[in-house]
């Protein structure tokens, strides 16, 4: 079973006099890149949501957040820094002064200064924290299935390709025969405008186009081609993550259809192998997004 590295997974919940949200997306990568965003007041637990991200996740650029929406019955306490806010306040005012600026709001300015204005943060209780937990384990389910759904659809349209390169090459077998009557025409005609019709030893002609033809003879290709494929195919049919395994396997099949094009000497054999490469490199695209 294959995955997407792609995915989006949204949870939501209440408790008490707050509203938690956990929204999970991510990008293709061929390491695990995770961006964790989440309150000040759960800091210390982002050790174990990291941990957890990594074995389930594995793979890909991955952004969580995690935010808290408290009702107006539970806002949080603040206090101002009074010396701060002084100071602050002294610069504008001196600076307002030697401007000959009379109409700005000095105060509201300073006021809204970095650090002013201080939060108390509120202590999470342990039924708060599960809450959390709760909501952000949903959220991952959310996530998961959304790859899981992507890399189905990634699954059919990889064994459609497959299955194009294995339609290719029943074609290149249907070719391949009609190529040494061509082949043999052309030597033929070569060496009668080379040396003369009447100078060209047959039974030698005949020896020598017999260890050519066999050079281009494309029977193991075709072998391990259909044994890639298959074992392909196979591989996407396993339980885990499998992505780099087919980027492996796909190169190896890449091998085959390569040797195969070199040695067509033949142009629509030639053409049916760029058509395979197309399809090939399709499959490496595809593969990109594959956990």
């Amino acid at each position: 079973m294959i995955k997407s590295m792609t995915g989006y997974g949204l949870a939501t919940s209440d408790y008490a006099h707050a509203k938690y949200t956990v929204e999970i997306k991510s990008l293709n990568s061929k390491f695990l890149e995770l961006s964790l965003k989440l309150p000040k007041a759960f800091s210390d637990k982002e050790f174990l949501l990291r941990n957890e991200c990594t074995r389930q996740i594995e793979r890909g650029k991955v952004n969580i957040s995690i935010q808290v929406e408290y009702a107006e019955t539970k806002l949080k306490t603040s206090t101002i820094n009074q010396s701060l806010l002084k100071h602050y306040y002294s610069q504008l005012r001196e600076s307002a002064d030697t401007l000959g600026d009379t109409g700005s709001n000095l105060f509201q300015m300073a006021l809204n200064f970095p650090d002013v204005v201080q939060y108390t943060a509120d202590e999470v209780s342990e039924d708060e924290w599960k809450m959390v937990y709760k909501t952000f384990e949903q959220a991952l389910l959310n996530f998961q299935n959304f790859r899981q759904d992507e890399g189905n659809v990634l699954k059919q349209d990889l064994i459609l390709r497959i299955n194009n390169i294995m339609e290719g090459m029943k074609l290149v077998s249907e070719q391949e025969p009609l190529r040494i009557p061509s082949i043999k025409d052309r030597l033929n005609q070569f060496l009668e405008d080379a040396v003369g019709k009447e100078n060209i030893d047959h039974n030698r002609f005949e020896q020598e186009l017999i260890y050519f033809i066999d050079k281009l003879d494309i029977t193991e290709e075709k072998t391990r081609l259909k044994s890639h494929c298959d074992y392909f195919i196979t591989a996407l049919q396993d339980k885990d993550a499998n992505g780099k395994k087919l980027g492996f396997i796909s190169q190896e099949i890449g091998r085959e259809i390569n040797t195969m094009g070199s040695k067509a000497n033949d142009a629509k054999m030639q053409q049916t192998v760029v058509g395979m490469k197309e399809e090939l490199e399709k499959i490496k695209e595809q593969l990109l997004n594959v956990l």
